[in-house]
């Protein structure tokens, strides 16, 4: 009778064990593994320029052999230009732990890097990315940071300008005073649109609400528009068109895409092809081919000639034959 007493309190007491040892095992935290390589996207604002570069990035990299949902995990947050959300949407893809991330203009940039110091961050269009202090120099990156600048050309873009408005004496910039980035396009602008015996004007705006105003104040005084890369700009850029076509004034847009929009020429850098560079910089670092701190920034060297026929017609501006012949179509 002892015996039978005894076998079951050794068999109660096995099972308690056995329930323990599988409940705590369920209480693990489990280890994700990850199959296929994590990549975080943080894009500012969507406009048509900014929208390009993602495109191109993405093809780019499917050319390559990420394609997203099979041979990479992709995740893109956008703030829809509310800078307030930047942070805590770069936490979120910090979260994931991902292995490299990309930061889509210059605010975007600017919050992943603030946060991370570990993780590879790849610029996609930045103008300059030292003087947003991003890189110690666009050169020598030196840190977790590269990427492909979108600067323009700005001496040929001044060349265009005097060549379709040959009488153009002031010309006004119209930037946004809270893009770091827009402040260092501004300056080389000034300086080389003076070299060439042109008066500028600078027209900063805190943000699109005043962009209206701004214009309307700005059409009066000067005989053409020049806008660099600048998203706050781009954001507003139809109220800027509506405008400057009411007081017949030209606008020179750094951007390929703004010319369609609105503007009459640029010698700009195809946005789509910024977005190519930036994936092609994605997959070197996937594929372990290049390290972040000795890859120098990407500078397109030259740029497409790109006109809007419509506007040049409806502003009466004379496009030169041998200048025709260059333009990109």
């Amino acid at each position: 009778m002892k015996n039978k007493k005894l076998i079951v309190a050794v068999g109660l007491i096995m099972f308690v064990l056995i329930v323990n040892f599988f409940t705590s095992q369920k209480d693990q935290p489990q280890v994700k593994h990850k199959d296929i390589p994590e990549v975080g996207i943080l894009q500012y604002v969507s406009h048509p320029a900014l929208d390009k570069i993602y495109e191109g990035m993405i093809d780019e990299l499917a050319k390559e052999g990420f394609i997203d949902g099979e041979t990479i995990s992709i995740t893109k947050q956008n703030a829809q230009a509310d800078q307030s959300k930047l942070t805590n949407m770069g936490q979120q893809l910090i979260s994931k732990h991902p292995d490299v991330l990309v930061g889509i203009a210059t605010p975007a940039a600017q919050s992943l890097a603030n946060q991370t110091t570990d993780i590879p961050i790849v610029l996609g269009a930045i103008s300059d990315p030292k003087a947003a202090g991003l890189v110690a120099s666009n050169e020598n990156p030196g840190g977790n940071i590269t990427g492909v600048s979108d600067q323009a050309p700005v001496e040929a873009q001044v060349a265009l300008m005097k060549q379709l408005v040959p009488q153009l004496k002031t010309v006004g910039v119209l930037y946004s005073s809270a893009e770091d980035n827009s402040l260092s396009q501004v300056n080389r602008f000034t300086d080389i649109a003076k070299k060439e015996g042109l008066q500028v004007k600078h027209y900063p705006v805190p943000s699109t609400n005043e962009i209206a105003q701004m214009s309307q104040v700005m059409t009066k005084e000067v005989d053409a528009i020049y806008i660099p890369t600048d998203n706050t700009i781009a954001n507003g850029f139809q109220t800027v068109v509506s405008i400057a076509d009411v007081a017949n004034i030209p606008i020179f847009p750094s951007v390929d895409t703004m010319v369609d929009e609105g503007g009459v020429a640029t010698v700009g850098i195809n946005q789509y092809d910024l977005g190519v560079e930036t994936g092609r910089m994605v997959s070197d670092l996937l594929n372990g081919t290049i390290k972040t701190e000795d890859t120098p920034i990407y500078i397109f060297e030259t740029g497409d000639i790109i006109i809007n026929e419509e506007k040049v017609n409806q502003l009466d501006i004379h496009v030169p034959v041998d200048l025709q012949e260059e333009v990109t179509k």
